[in-house]
């Protein structure tokens, strides 16, 4: 295939190990675990895997292994540096033994229920090293859930023999990762199961698992083009615009954003359900920073908006919870409702108090909210044009106070919705050597008989030689949650933590970046230069490590 004078740069690049994964490891065990809630129901439901200590990986004396084969599935979204967990499980299980062979199950788990599936060899390991997206194999959102998946999968893993599968991918990926470790080990088939963090979101993370692989590069892509918009509005000086940023669960990557290009407004959506704030008050919040700014001559101005900011509004999130069961339980009967009429179909089903908060949304807002579900029974939060909701609002209620005299500004608002972009980017050099790592250290954990673990690489602000490569089990980030009407065990999201230091960085400065204008330019990521500005982690990461 014809390649960029940077991906043939960068496929030059060897990716950077923790110290103690360079010669001969050993697994050493703390103390036993428990599940960060619900702990009786989850040992109830994993009997197997629960309890398991964390381990960490030391230099240990030289030993001998046979050869192994192992399985590999990208599921859910894209994002930067899964084609790095995958090279560095390769040379992994490679260093393990020469003739161990690797495995890649196509477009997702349902490429090891459907028996689709490719060897890895070095000729294709060796194409796809340091580039982003997906595409070595594919991927797909098939939840691992049904006995059937679980005997339709050991039918290929028994034909193939193979010893173990790693699956790379979110909180729901994992989560079905944990479900068929836990099935493989009660029926003693002797197949390990081992899952990677992945998400741009941010949303899966703990003390062990610092970051999910992804963030960093995508945030900095987010905040190159945020910059580029700053350097334009800065410069035209009279448009605001309003720029929404993937994260349906979680605020992180809006809150990273804002702390690498000090927009004027950046919204939490954590910190909007902790303080009860309706639509109004967001809407009013952003208003007044309008105001103020034009009071001063400066009709411009930047909008951070977090994907899923709808959801945690409180009386919009009552409404959506109401709305998901419904749907899940009346999903054929509303389908077979005329469209003109599907809006006072649902004013007429649910409950008094969410259909008057559902009667007063615009018709657009209220037609996405009732659109098809997500593969987990929620509502496609992406779908919702909150930053045109948002922007409609604030205009119309500075139109009010102009008429009252309390505005004496321009408003003229531009659109953004930054998502897509940064799946599938180039990993930064954090990215290319978090991933190679985690790669690394999935199979140290096969080698040392795990199962039912994430890989985890930690202290990750030091130099790579510094950090610390283990396994966490995954049953201790479980908890109980309601999925498609259903109490199911899923891994907890990790939310924006409204007293971590980010967040407190995020509220010393806010004040002064919504009055002035401080933005900052971050600009492409780097690859080649200065160490300080080609492995910088993110702010995130910083704040919360620095001691």
């Amino acid at each position: 295939m014809d390649k960029s004078a940077l991906q043939i740069a960068r496929a030059a690049y060897q990716p950077k190990l923790p110290k103690a994964l360079y010669g001969n490891v050993v697994a050493q065990e703390g103390e036993p675990t428990q599940s960060v809630a619900d702990q009786d129901e989850i040992k109830r439901l994993f009997p197997n895997t629960y309890g398991m200590p964390v381990i960490k990986f030391v230099e240990g004396e030289a030993k001998e292994y046979p050869a192994i084969n192992v399985g590999v599935i990208l599921s859910g979204g894209q994002a930067p540096g899964g084609h790095n967990v995958i090279s560095g499980l390769f040379d992994g299980v490679k260093k393990l033994n020469p003739n161990s062979k690797l495995y890649g199950f196509l477009m997702g788990p349902g490429g090891l229920v459907d028996h689709n599936y490719k060897e890895l060899t070095a000729d294709i390991i060796d194409e796809y090293r340091n580039t982003g997206g997906f595409d070595i194999i594919g991927s797909g959102r098939t939840k691992l859930e049904k006995t059937e998946q679980f005997e339709k999968g050991l039918e290929i893993i028994k034909e193939l023999n193979i010893q173990a599968v790693v699956i790379i991918g979110g909180d729901d990926s994992n989560t079905n990762a944990c479900v068929l470790a836990e099935y493989y080990a009660a029926k003693q088939c002797g197949v390990q199961v081992i899952g990677c963090p992945k998400t741009i979101d941010g949303d899966l993370k703990n003390e062990q698992i610092e970051t999910s692989f992804g963030f960093d590069t995508a945030t900095k892509v987010y905040s190159e083009v945020i910059g580029n918009i700053q350097r334009d509005c800065n410069s035209s000086r009279k448009y605001w615009h309003f720029i929404k940023l993937m994260g349906r669960s979680a605020s992180h990557i809006a809150l990273e954003c804002a702390l690498q290009t000090q927009p004027n407004v950046c919204i939490i959506s954590e910190e909007v359900e902790a303080n009860n704030q309706s639509l109004d008050d967001i809407v009013t919040y952003i208003a007044n920073i309008v105001a103020a700014r034009a009071a001063d001559g400066n009709n411009f101005g930047t909008v951070l908006i977090p994907e899923g900011l709808i959801e945690f509004i409180p009386a919009m999130k009552k409404l959506i919870a109401e709305l998901n069961d419904f749907l899940a339980a009346n999903g054929a009967e509303f389908a077979a409702v005329p469209a003109n009429e599907q809006r006072q179909y649902i004013i007429d089903h649910i409950s008094a108090e969410n259909a008057a908060i559902y009667a007063s949304l615009p018709e657009g807002v209220a037609r996405q909210l009732s659109l098809d579900r997500d593969p987990h029974g929620n509502v496609q939060v992406s779908l919702i044009e909150t930053e045109k909701l948002l922007s409609e609002m604030v205009g119309k209620k500075l139109a009010e106070w102009k008429k009252e005299g309390k505005f004496v500004g321009k408003f003229a608002a531009q659109h953004h919705f930054f998502g897509y972009e940064g799946r599938c980017a180039a990993p930064s050099n954090y990215d290319a050597d978090y991933c190679y790592a985690l790669g690394y250290t999935a199979s140290q954990l096969i080698a040392n008989g795990k199962t039912g673990y994430m890989s985890s690489v930690r202290n990750t602000i030091a130099p790579a030689a510094e950090w610390i490569a283990g396994g966490i089990p995954i049953t201790m980030m479980m908890n109980v949650e309601r999925r498609n009407g259903e109490l199911k065990p899923v891994i907890k999201k990790a939310l924006v933590e409204l007293d971590g230091a980010p967040y407190k960085e995020f509220c010393k400065n806010r004040e002064k970046w919504a009055k002035e204008t401080c933005f900052v330019y971050p600009g492409p990521i780097q690859y080649f230069g200065p160490t300080e500005v080609c492995d910088q982690p993110t702010r995130t990461l910083v704040c919360e490590q620095s001691k």
